[in-house]
């Protein structure tokens, strides 16, 4: 549909642990820890789509993800204390989508996951566009030859493209 992608595989990037330590307060909303998180950070306000993908472990997101989304505590600074809009294009819509997977079945399996998302989102000044859920994958390469599956995979990417 024209649009740009850039993916980025968070288990790839050296991403510390936010310190809580202010550093972004009294920055301006730049972390003071330099890692992969400052190029991530730039990403996040200049893009305007998005689409997260974890698998879950142990009821919850990996611990790649939740470091990157501690560490954009330096973005809250931004919207929340310097009252400045996270995302650089201005007027342009932010929306986001959430993909996950999981080994177990349970009726509660990303329900965690889920409000981590959508606060994060909200967060970022990006819309819970919409999700794609699949229990039940307990085996390695489970989702392969999955049509079904593929095939909402790339509905919800052609959603969260579209302009509305």
């Amino acid at each position: 549909m024209g649009a740009q992608i850039k993916h980025i595989v968070l288990a790839d990037l050296d991403i510390a642990p936010c310190a809580h330590c202010d550093g972004c307060i009294q920055t301006g909303g730049r972390c003071v820890i330099e890692d992969d998180m400052q190029q991530i950070h730039a990403d996040i306000r200049e893009y305007d789509r998005f689409i997260l993908a974890s698998p879950i472990y142990f009821m919850g997101l990996t611990a790649q993800v939740k470091a990157m989304i501690d560490r954009c505590q330096a973005l809250w600074v931004i919207k929340n204390l310097l009252k400045l809009p996270v995302g650089l294009n201005k007027g342009t819509a932010r929306r986001g989508a959430f993909i996950s997977v999981g080994a177990t079945s349970y009726s509660n399996l990303f329900t965690g996951s889920i409000v981590t998302m959508k606060s994060w989102y909200k967060t970022l000044d990006i819309e819970y566009a919409d999700e794609l859920l699949v229990p039940g994958m307990d085996s390695y390469n489970a989702s392969a030859g999955q049509q079904e599956l593929l095939s909402r995979a790339r509905s919800l990417g052609r959603q969260i493209v579209e302009i509305n």
